[in-house]
């Protein structure tokens, strides 16, 4: 069998992730190779989908693992995803669940239609709007978040009304937001006191846990800027919220982040590409393991 990591860096040194998934595969006695979109030629010629890879037409995949790292123009840059689609290859990953999970205000909006708990959040696109957006979700101090981003990125606190208003200013004129402009006001829940549980869910089942802890002074708990991280054994509430989470936005592989609230437990993000080099490590677990054996099970396009 012969799979296709595919990744979105920029850089010349391969992520963990990436790295990880083609060990796990060979490991397995799988073939394995780490394909970079950027160097995909995507062919048309109306007799259906091809790819060329670095100019030569690219040999037949049996299953491809997207890793779509990217934050800015996600439906466009993830058609690639789709072409792999098109052409009969299983994905781990699809097209529409990756635009879905990549973008919060999809996210919100599907958890929210099918009840399940999220923190209060408006979305605005005009300034008058939000110090009624602020009163909504409880008052300040609120988190505004970009509806897109990644690792902690787009995503502020506002002490006051003042702070939110220049943060808004900010968050709009950044790259992340600059055409949609758009910004989610979610209310701030101080009883998790900085922390929240990652879930790695894969195939419909939970494979790991973790609980993060952010670093003192900060509210976010994201390992990539600092915050720690502990193995935890989660109840089946945290487990059956996770799995559905991932099934809503029909992701075979998705990290559900589940903050503690006042009310109880809720989703404050389901990650459709989640890292997991602090993961496994904290865990023990083989976390690419359980990856590549799910994709090598989908089921024929």
């Amino acid at each position: 069998m012969r799979i296709g990591i595919l990744a979105f860096h920029s850089d010349k040194r391969t992520p963990y992730a990436e790295l990880r998934l083609v060990k796990a595969a060979r490991s397995l006695g799988y073939t394995a190779n780490v394909l970079n979109a950027a160097d995909c030629e995507l062919y048309y010629d109306g007799t259906g989908s091809k790819i060329f890879y670095r100019g030569k037409p690219l040999p037949p995949l049996d299953v491809l693992i997207p890793r779509v790292g990217v934050t800015i123009n996600v439906d466009l840059q993830a058609s690639i995803v789709k072409h792999f689609e098109l052409m009969g290859v299983p994905v781990l990953n699809t097209y529409d669940s990756i635009v879905k999970a990549k973008n919060k205000l999809k996210t919100l909006q599907i958890m929210s239609h099918y009840h399940m708990p999220i923190p209060k959040t408006v979305a605005i696109k005009n300034k008058d709007a939000l110090k009624g957006a602020i009163r909504k979700v409880g008052g300040v101090p609120v988190i505004m978040k970009s509806p897109f981003g990644s690792l902690g990125s787009g995503v502020m606190i506002a002490e006051s009304y003042r702070a939110a208003l220049s943060i808004l200013d900010m968050l709009w004129n950044s790259a992340l937001n600059r055409a949609t402009h758009m910004i989610l006001v979610q209310e701030y829940v101080k009883e998790s006191k900085g922390k929240d549980t990652r879930v790695l869910v894969v195939g419909g089942k939970v494979i790991a846990c973790m609980e993060r802890t952010a670093k003192k002074g900060e509210f976010r708990s994201n390992a990539s800027i600092g915050g720690k991280g502990k193995a935890v054994t989660v109840s089946k509430e945290y487990e059956d919220m996770a799995i559905k989470s991932a099934e809503l936005l029909g992701l075979e592989m998705a990290g559900v982040d589940i903050i503690l609230t006042s009310q109880g437990p809720a989703i404050l993000e389901v990650n459709c590409n989640p890292g997991f080099s602090y993961l496994e490590p904290v865990t023990g677990i083989d976390v690419a393991k359980a990856i590549v054996e799910r994709a090598v099970a989908l089921p024929v396009a």
